[in-house]
């Protein structure tokens, strides 16, 4: 099993695989440099530009005023003992740097400075000034060809590509450690024009500054668009384009404020219809309002949260991995991440950004099955949906720089998936408002009820673990595949210790033989899977062996999809999913079980 972490990247352990090789990493690398900003602050450049010499002890601030021409705080900056290194005139945020202890209450007192406050408690590195790009990663080409995979089953999405892979016409913001836009599954969807690096809180429009100097950003952006060419895995809407926003910082991975700000109002900027956020804002795991430079920091956030919502675009966010309930905040023990945590007392008030600002979209992660994911956190009224995260052996598998592949848990993952059915969401209307994507989604997603947990409050159509429910790609295109070629059987059927038993499945309305590429959907749940053999049972009671399981897998539940040549068979008629148990002790379930003609 791989070990939980917990990590500003709402992920978990990582086992990356190129052709049968296999690694851990425990901690996530870090993401490179920016330069310029965006047309909802100043022109993006296609250099970095130095504002100034870097000198020890420079910390970044937040200056906001009333949204507007930013000139007369810029001016109170620089004649204030500090520089100006981004401006964001459109929400009235200047990005400041000083090395002047005094600077933020200083400028308090300036007329006109609504608030201030210091967006770490760290030096800003030299590298702001001038950054380096990023390394090109070699890539290796893939002899893996693409399967259906359980978290892709466990939201339907398999089943959503028969009626719709998503429009080139919607892009996604994927604002990360950045994205290995050569990676032969992404390389068809990504857009390079719309792609940038937010670090330090500039923008660089460089080429190659948005790519992945970790792992993360490359894993979520094959989560939601990778390509249904063959190869490798398929995401969850592998027709929309994937745009990178690096926001994370090389070396540390931080995703400091004025990075997050720059993000989402390049977003708002280039028409990006959703961005997917799997990431919290450092150096504080939670912001508090009664904090002078956490308020400040809160208000930049939301604005720019908000800018990028009035422009179209829908902000989707993890909830953390931290097993914690965001309803009842009392303690935190990890903040500040940059230099030496302290543990405070905090309140509600509190809020996680971004995933806890308004108009966000907060994601849940899912186990293999209709179970919240052991880190998961949690909160009544503040998870808004579910999705698949992974959790212990039963990872979520997608890209990995480099043409790479790889497994990942945490809330990181569920909230790709998430973003991928909104995308679907605004292909099927392409004039949908980030409001109407937020109550499709709630609207689509399957309840699921509480377990017998006492943290989980709320009623079965929403409640603290899986708020509105599990997403479905499948409802999201319109509710089912082509009339006539799908079937399923929901009906439970207890398999017990040594025996066999079958679970019937009428066909109608289909004419002539079953095809070579007959599709067999199964979904089980029982301890112990190696004690299982898995036949289909055609109408004239030919037997097709789907799988024999080895009798030392000793994993959990079947979730797979089969192929099966089945195109001397009459479609038409009465087919069986047929399961032996050949050992005791362990029993289960045929939860549920499908036929794709």
């Amino acid at each position: 099993m791989l070990t939980l972490i917990s990590s500003r990247l709402r992920r978990t352990v990582v086992a990356v695989a190129a052709l049968g090789a296999t690694a851990v990493f425990v901690h996530p690398a870090g993401a490179a440099p920016a330069a310029a900003t965006a047309p909802g602050s100043t022109t993006a450049l296609s250099a970095p530009v130095s504002t100034a010499a870097w000198a020890a002890g420079t910390r970044a601030y937040l200056v906001i005023g009333a949204p507007g021409d930013t000139s007369a705080l810029r001016t109170a900056v620089t004649n204030n003992g500090g520089t100006v290194f981004a401006h964001y005139d459109a929400i009235g945020v200047v990005v400041a740097h000083s090395a002047s202890a005094s600077f933020a209450a200083t400028m308090r007192g300036v007329s006109g400075v609504q608030q201030v406050g210091a967006t770490r408690t760290s030096d800003v590195p030299a590298d702001a000034y001038n950054p380096a790009l990023p390394a090109t990663p070699a890539q290796t080409p893939t002899t893996l060809t693409e399967s259906n995979r359980w978290d892709m089953t466990q939201i339907k999405a398999d089943k959503a590509w028969a009626v719709s892979t998503g429009s080139a016409g919607v892009k996604v913001g994927v604002l990360d450690t950045g994205v290995d836009d050569l990676h032969q599954d992404i390389a068809p969807n990504f857009n390079a024009a719309d792609s940038v690096s937010c670090a330090y809180g500039k923008a660089d429009a460089r080429t190659g500054a948005w790519r992945d100097v970790g792992t993360h950003g490359t894993h979520v952006a094959g989560t939601i668009a990778a390509a249904k060419n063959g190869k490798g895995v398929i995401g969850v809407a592998p027709g929309v384009k994937i745009s990178s926003v690096r926001i994370a910082e090389p070396n540390t991975s931080m995703f400091f404020a004025e990075n997050t700000i720059c993000g989402f109002v390049w977003a708002g900027d280039h028409g990006f219809k959703v961005t997917n956020n799997s990431y919290y804002t450092d150096p504080w795991m939670f912001n508090c309002p009664d904090n002078a430079d956490q308020a400040a920091i809160i208000e930049g956030v939301r604005r720019a949260q908000e800018y990028a919502e009035n422009k179209g675009s829908l902000q989707v966010a993890a909830a953390g991995n931290s097993n914690y309930d965001l309803a009842n905040k009392r303690t935190d023990t990890s903040s500040p991440n940059d230099s030496t945590p302290v543990t405070r007392t905090i309140t509600n008030a509190c809020i996680d950004i971004p995933t806890e600002l308004p108009g966000v979209v907060t994601v849940a992660a899912m186990g293999n099955g209709s179970v919240k994911a052991s880190y998961s956190n949690l909160g009544r009224n503040i998870i808004d949906v579910a999705a698949p995260g992974g959790d212990g052996a039963s990872g979520v598998y997608s890209t990995m720089p480099g043409g790479k592949y790889g497994n990942m848990n945490g809330t990181s993952m569920a909230s790709p998936h998430v973003a991928g059915v909104a995308a679907l969401l605004a292909s099927s209307d392409p004039g949908s408002t980030p409001a109407d994507l937020r109550a499709r989604l709630a609207t689509q997603a399957t309840d699921i009820a509480c377990p017998s947990d006492s943290r989980c409050t709320g009623t079965t159509a929403n409640n603290a673990f899986f708020g509105e429910g599990q997403v479905d790609a499948l409802k999201a295109v319109g509710g089912t595949p082509p009339p006539g070629k799908y079937f399923e059987n929901t009906t439970d059927v207890a398999i017990a210790d040594n025996g066999t038993v079958e679970s019937s499945l009428p066909v109608t309305g289909v004419n002539g033989n079953a095809p070579a590429t007959l599709q067999v959907g199964v979904d089980i749940k029982h301890t112990y899977r190696g004690d299982l053999v898995l036949s289909l049972v055609a109408p004239d009671g030919t037997v097709y062996t789907l799988e024999d399981f080895p009798n030392s897998d000793s994993a959990d539940n079947v979730a797979k999809t089969y192929t099966v040549n089945a195109s001397s068979e009459v479609a038409a008629g009465t087919w069986k999913l047929r399961v032996r148990d050949v050992a005791s002790q362990d029993t289960g379930k045929i939860d549920a079980w499908n036929l794709s003609f």
